[in-house]
């Protein structure tokens, strides 16, 4: 996995890469000013980091990608999964079931919604292929700017809160020891946040096999042997 000047050539077969591509899609043109609170477009991450991050998702630009992330967000799909590719200055991406970068979900990939809401810091963005039309379920988050991936990837949230938290991700490709979501979750279903057990298995190197060991701890918190 390396990066041009643009952005990134990422894996082989499935790649949900951030990179330059030449190919054009619609641009949907929406207004920058972040909307009012929105319960039901709030995304929430509750990351191994520490902590909850909150997500004002956009479905006045890109209701099709949003409408993709609550669905997954409320079966539960992204609970457990890692931030597989971690750059410094850049991103953080998720939302791969096998950790690699070359999977998804089970549903169809979804057609662009390039809008103009820029890629600057805190930005919450779709990631693809080098085929506009192929975004699914993995997501990345922005570290710094970088104008160069707008109205080349669809952009369908920013972070309203947490950003240390995503500062806080380990980096890699993969990184050594990945951060984990330990639970997503859309604000208006009034999910909790993780216990005091399923926080201490997700920051274990050995969770990191998949969500098994969160499950172990949470049964393990029931019978009052919870690990400390």
């Amino acid at each position: 996995m390396a990066f041009g000047a643009a952005a990134a050539a990422q894996d082989e077969d499935r790649p949900f890469a951030v990179e330059e591509v030449t190919d054009t899609a619609p641009v949907v043109v929406g207004t920058a000013a972040t909307p009012a609170a929105d319960p039901e477009n709030t995304l929430l991450l509750d990351l191994s980091t520490g902590g909850r991050v909150a997500i004002r998702l956009r479905p006045d630009v890109a209701p099709h990608h949003v409408e993709r992330i609550k669905t997954l967000t409320r079966q539960g799909f992204y609970n457990g999964l890692v931030f597989h590719r971690v750059i410094e200055g850049f991103m953080a991406q998720t939302g791969d079931p096998t950790g690699t970068g070359q999977g998804d979900s089970p549903l169809p990939d979804l057609e662009a919604e390039f809008n103009r809401l820029p890629h600057v810091r805190g930005t919450v963005s779709m990631a693809r292929t080098t085929d506009p039309n192929s975004a699914n379920s993995q997501f990345f988050i922005m570290f710094m700017p970088n104008l160069n991936l707008d109205q080349n990837y669809s952009v369908f949230g920013r972070v309203i809160s947490g950003m240390q938290l995503v500062d806080a991700i380990p980096r890699g490709e993969p990184p050594a020891n990945p951060a984990r979501i330990i639970r997503a979750s859309i604000q208006s279903d009034n999910v909790p946040p993780p216990t005091a057990a399923e926080i201490a298995a997700a920051s274990r190197p050995a969770a990191q096999s998949g969500t098994a060991a969160l499950e172990a701890a949470l049964a393990a918190e029931g019978s009052g042997t919870a690990p400390q």
